[in-house]
């Protein structure tokens, strides 16, 4: 079944027997301040787990733009819990939150899911209860459904990235191919 509105297309089908689903989000948006408490609310999520960096703000910036701020704002007031999951360490991760006023996980080690399940923890929230949100597969995503909870997918706000990073999006074209083929075909997960 496919859900369509201007910025998020929502989908869901059986993962099994499917290892190319493990790295197919569960939606997607053009960014996280098109993500709404009312869709969460049908896919029954109280809490995200966000990305820093490309899904927040562009790569190594202290602070996101005011769509990303008001948007983290608005889901406060609508009851989402939120918390940052990243792989960078408590210097870049501390002052981000601080500013934000939200708890953190640092050197989350995504994709490995023990970050993922702490974050839910830290929300006193239910793994089925909390969604990823993150701009890349091989972390937030793949790290995501390894831990058994939904993800949104956003598309990373700027591409100028450190080499590994870009390395890892030629990777993830052919994915994001077969993704979109199995989303324009109304499967999907």
């Amino acid at each position: 079944m496919i859900e369509k509105s201007e910025h998020l297309l929502a989908f869901s089908f059986s993962t099994k027997g499917n290892t190319m689903a493990l790295f197919f989000p569960t939606t997607s948006a053009t960014r996280a301040c098109h993500i709404t408490a009312k869709r969460l609310g049908r896919m029954g999520v109280k809490g995200l787990i966000l990305d820093i960096d490309n899904t927040l703000t562009s790569h190594d910036a202290p602070e996101p733009d005011k769509a990303i701020l008001d948007w983290l704002e608005q889901m406060k007031r609508d009851g989402i819990r939120l918390i940052l999951l990243s792989n960078n360490h408590p210097p870049r991760v501390q002052p981000f939150a601080d500013r934000l006023g939200l708890a953190f996980e640092a050197d989350g080690k995504k994709p490995l899911p023990a970050g993922y399940r702490r974050a839910a923890a830290a929300m006193g929230l239910s793994i089925k209860e909390c969604a990823v949100v993150g701009d890349q597969i091989f972390t937030d995503i793949l790290g995501a459904n390894l831990a058994g909870m939904p993800s949104i997918l956003v598309t990373p706000i700027d591409y100028d990235e450190p080499v590994q990073i870009r390395f890892k999006r030629v990777l993830e074209k052919p994915i994001l191919w077969c993704y979109g083929k199995i989303r324009k075909e109304g499967g999907g997960r």
